[in-house]
């Protein structure tokens, strides 16, 4: 299984020089040890992009993904002209450009766009990211959401279509980070890889049929897509004061990180048959009653997504994501040691230049 490396400088309210080095040394730590990826985010206020290309600098191999680009903050042409640009620096085969929707909160509230029709809107963005890689000839699209050229209201009727000037890898990879049957079925029939939400060994099962029905829209199969889970690693005598530390982050992406009706993270749990837990969490969180909310996350709907525990638990966990279809794990690590220690578990080959 090939290995990624979050890096989460978003989560910061000011971009420190000292925790942003200690990053970089820790993803050059992580391609040293044969990790063949490292995932940045972004959210109201960091972009995904800027960092990556940072990483770039001082990196010789590592892939550079996005995990991920809000669709609402860029068209899909700037979307297309930045990972073009980003690989054309970085150097051939190192960019992948990981999508994601984000939510209605977001983005009507932050990006100032109508939310829509995602479904439909994931289609043409992708559609037309894939044309300017390939450029076959002068970009033109017409679909249900984006069409170019544009001639709606306002437009002088000027438009043409052109051709990116500068000449892309074709092959950019294109990424999707979906839960929901729909997304996820688009994703298998347009991307190249997927970013799931909720993917864990227990519950891998739940997205196959939308997979296969995507895969047979487009005469494709499994193998024609990377999956590129995630799991957080912590080595530790401690099992239960881990998955503790963990809950109040998934109390505030189940109870607060979006509104009543719209919440991803919330669907995801209830996905995974955990849905009571999710309405609870929800109803304290919203109620203001959040360290209640905090102690109503099970502590198997996170210990199942994790590896957690001494090498050996964490070695018999790892084992369990080979009964999966993941062909990617992104780690996050607080320590070298447990870097390493996954990079062993994984097998990765070493780099010494």
């Amino acid at each position: 299984m090939k290995l990624g490396i979050g890096v989460d400088i978003w989560n910061q309210a000011r971009l420190d020089t000292s925790l942003a080095q200690e990053q970089l040394a820790r993803v050059q730590l992580a391609e040293r040890l044969g990790y063949d990826s490292v995932w940045s985010a972004e959210i109201y206020g960091v972009d995904a992009i800027t960092p990556l290309a940072w990483i770039a600098a001082h990196t010789r191999h590592i892939r550079l993904g996005t995990a991920v680009c809000q669709v609402a903050a860029r068209p899909a042409v700037t979307a297309a002209m930045q990972f073009g640009t980003l690989e054309a620096l970085a150097g051939p085969g190192r960019a992948i450009c990981g999508l994601g929707l984000s939510g209605p909160q977001i983005v009507e509230g932050w990006y100032g766009q109508p939310w829509g029709k995602p479904n439909a809107l994931l289609r043409d963005y992708v559609s037309i990211i894939k044309k300017v890689f390939a450029r076959e000839g002068p970009l033109s699209h017409d679909g249900s959401q984006i069409s170019l050229p544009f001639t709606g209201e306002g437009a002088l009727g000027v438009g043409k279509p052109l051709k990116s000037i500068l000449h892309m890898n074709p092959d950019i990879p294109v990424f999707l980070a979906t839960g929901g049957p729909a997304n996820t079925a688009l994703m298998a029939e347009l991307a190249d890889g997927w970013l799931p939400l909720g993917y864990t060994p227990g519950s891998a099962h739940l997205y196959t049929e939308a997979i296969q029905k995507g895969l047979d829209r487009a005469g494709r199969t499994w193998d024609d897509i990377e999956i590129q889970a995630g799991a957080r690693v912590s080595i530790t005598d401690d099992v239960q004061g881990a998955i503790d530390e963990a809950k109040p982050q998934f109390a505030f992406l189940v109870g607060g990180y979006g509104t009543r009706e719209y919440n991803f993270h919330r669907d995801a749990m209830v996905r995974r048959g955990f849905g009571e837990a999710a309405e609870r969490i929800q109803e304290l969180f919203m109620a203001g009653r959040r360290d209640e909310a905090v102690a109503a996350v099970p502590d198997e709907y996170i210990d199942d997504g994790a590896l957690i525990g001494s090498r050996q638990r964490i070695k018999e966990r790892f084992a369990r994501w080979s009964d999966t279809k993941a062909t990617g794990l992104t780690i996050r690590a607080d320590t070298d040691e447990e870097l390493a220690y996954i990079a062993e578990l994984a097998e990765a080959r070493p780099r010494t230049t």
